[in-house]
Order: structure tokens, then sequence, then C-alpha cells
């Protein structure tokens, strides 16, 4: 059964949307997000909400700042605005698909609101190559874990996180620097944990690197260790659960992208391939042992396949339309000035 939404924001667990200071009549749009913008939601769906807020007038031209608000009992977050842009540029998927969704996916939409959906196409750029690319690589990496956790030997088990960190280092290189320079390799040895027959280890030679970058490093690596960690110590039955929905939201992740590079184009709620992805998240890839079956792969190669085409062939620019993007904030907050 669908939640009423509107029913549901009027109760008093939202009443901060419309109490607090920085939203109020300064939302410019809120729209469900999670499962329910997607449109793949099933019995017993959380129901979580996005959206963005003006800035006040201090914010621009005083002292204060506002950068988000999040309520974790409802899993509602609002962005500032100019925040929000600044997410946008950086092409960052959650925030792409806020503005993607279906008109009757929003339950509050201010006319600034709708000038933020009708210029999404300023903010498009190549940049989301990497970024949805990057977001799918590592739900890719949970799917690989989890089945690897279930399925192999501890000594295979090691040497596949050892590639998955070893994707994850070389492509932590490509973006930084100091990291490319240094000399560092992983490799797997007798393990020196007594549960572990086999074992990561790190050579690490560099000079003058950054400790930010340095620990940027680190936690890269580590979040690959986490990742697996964090699927490997749940029951069967919900580690199967969240095995179809890394797997989906992977393929998800892709088709979107892949629009976008195409036609310039967000589509959050992908209703023509929902049969696909609930048969994905439902199970109807997954094998008896846990693991997905061909038949999955064979969907996501295809899939990979014309993102990587998609990739190849857009005619989004390498960056966005900042000439564009600037005019656009600044009409926006300027407005804000003299609205409130």
């Amino acid at each position: 059964m669908i939640p009423d939404f509107m029913r549901l924001l009027a109760s008093p667990a939202y009443d901060f949307l419309r109490e607090n200071h920085h939203l109020g009549d300064r939302v410019m749009l809120l729209g469900l997000s999670g499962s329910y913008g997607y449109g793949t939601n099933r019995e017993g769906s959380d129901v979580d909400f996005r959206g963005v807020a003006l800035q006040r007038p201090s914010d621009i031209l005083g002292l204060t700042a506002f950068e988000q608000y999040a309520d974790e009992s409802t899993d509602t977050v609002v962005y500032g605005f100019n925040k929000f842009v600044r997410l946008l540029l950086d092409a960052n998927p959650n925030s792409m698909e806020v503005i993607g969704l279906p008109r009757d996916k929003y339950l509050m939409l201010s006319p600034l609101g709708e000038e933020l959906l009708r210029n999404q196409t300023i903010f498009l750029s190549k940049r989301v190559i990497h970024s949805f690319g990057g977001y799918a690589e590592a739900q890719l990496r949970r799917l690989q874990n989890a089945i690897a956790r279930d399925a192999l030997p501890q000594a295979q088990r090691e040497g596949h996180i050892l590639a998955s960190a070893t994707r994850a280092l070389e492509d932590y290189r490509r973006k930084n620097r100091d990291a490319a320079e240094a000399e560092i390799r992983l490799y797997l040895d007798e393990g020196r944990r007594e549960e572990l027959e086999k074992e990561i280890f790190l050579d690490i030679h560099a000079s003058h690197m950054g400790l930010r970058d340095a620990g940027g490093l680190l936690e890269t690596l580590h979040n690959v260790l986490r990742d697996y960690d964090k699927v490997g110590h749940r029951n069967h039955k919900k580690d199967a659960n969240h095995l179809c929905k890394h797997a989906m939201h992977l393929v998800r992740l892709l088709m979107t992208a892949t629009d976008i590079l195409e036609k310039h184009e967000i589509i959050t709620c992908r209703q023509e391939d929902l049969p696909l992805l609930m048969r994905i998240r439902n199970g109807g890839f997954l094998e008896s042992d846990g693991t997905m079956n061909r038949e999955f792969y064979e969907v996501l190669e295809m899939v990979q396949r014309r993102f990587h085409e998609a990739a190849d062939h857009t005619t989004l620019p390498d960056a966005p339309d900042m000439d564009a993007v600037g005019r656009f904030v600044e009409r926006v907050n300027r407005a804000s000035i003299e609205i409130f």
C-alpha cells in the first residue's frame, strides 16, 4: 500500500519543515527519494525525502551559512541552494536524482523550484561518467564482495578483496597527483593474523605527500574492507536481500548515467526499466547458493557496454556551463533576498 505522502508531511513528525527558519516558505522543492523516488518500492519500504531551500539574506550577504538540514528520524535532508548547486556541478548522483523526478513525485515545488528543474541541463557535463561510474563501481564491488564472502575459501576471498582494492587504488591515483607519484604496492602474502591463511599487505614510499592526501589514500583502501565486512556480517536471508538491492542499484545507476550522456536528461524514476529492475530487486537472478546467475551478468555486460558507448560519443561538454550556472545562481539568490 502506497503511503499518503501529503498527509504524512502534515503530521507532527514533519513539523520541522514548517517551523525551522531555514525551511518553511524557503523550500524550493521537496521530492521523494530512495525506492519511492526510483519507483522500486516494495511493501514496507522506507519513506525518504530530499529537497532544496533558498539561502537566507544573511547567508548571502552576512556572516551566517546554511549547508543542509537533516532530520534523521524521518530520513529527510534539505540542502541549501548554494550547496546543492555545488553538488550538481560535481555531478553528484544523489543530488542529480533530486531534479530528475516526475512532477507527481514532488510534494513541495515553488516557482523558483520549477526554474531549477527547467534549468537542469546547464549542470550536465561529462563529469557524470566518473561520478555515476564511480558509484556503480562501488555497488559492483559490494555485489562481488558479498558473493566472494559466501562462495570462496579464505585465501581466494582475500585475493578478491585485493583485486577490488587495486581498482579503487588505481582510481584514486588517477585523481590525485601525490598518490600518482608515490610508489605503492598491494600484494598477498602469508597471513599474520591467526584467522587469515592469506593476507593483503601494503608497501608505500612517498615523499612530501600531504597529510590529507595520505589520509584519503588510506580511507579509500579502508572503504573496500569496510564494504566487504559490512556485507559479510549479515545473515543469509538479509544478505541475499542486500545482494539483490546492490545489483539493482548498479544497473539503475548505469542506465541513468547513459540517459544523461545520450539524451541530456535525468530520469530518476525509470518507468520503462522497472520490470527488469524489480526482477533484479526481488531475486529473479539469484541462485540457490546466494550468487547472481549468468543471465544477470549478461544483462550487466549489456548495460555497461551501452554506458561506455554513450561516454565515448556524448556531446556533453567536459564541464558545466559556468557562465549560465553563475547567472542562474545570481538570479535565484537575488530573488531570495527580494522575496524575504
